[in-house]
């Protein structure tokens, strides 16, 4: 917002038409909501097809980053729920 000069308040509505083709220009720029999920889920997916450690956690619904499995994994496996039905 600072780089479009745009008040951090100020509402669509009340901006002028050169501001709202240039927010528009900057965000076609970025990747945004469904791209990045579907660059994760290809990540995930490349690491499960070629057997990497990592990617056989995540097949398993297992913690990947190296925490305990003793106990206490039933976080890991409602955070990994998503990726691995992907």
């Amino acid at each position: 917002m600072a780089k479009l000069y745009i008040h951090k308040t100020a509402r669509v509505g009340s901006l002028a038409d050169k501001q709202v083709l240039d927010l528009t220009a900057e965000l076609s720029n970025m990747t945004i909501e469904n791209d990045l999920r579907r660059k994760l889920q290809d990540n995930i997916k490349r690491l499960r097809d070629m057997g990497a450690y990592r990617g056989r956690r995540h097949a398993m619904g297992l913690p990947v980053r190296g925490q305990r499995t003793r106990t206490q994994t039933a976080t890991a496996g409602k955070l990994n729920k998503v990726e691995r039905f992907g």
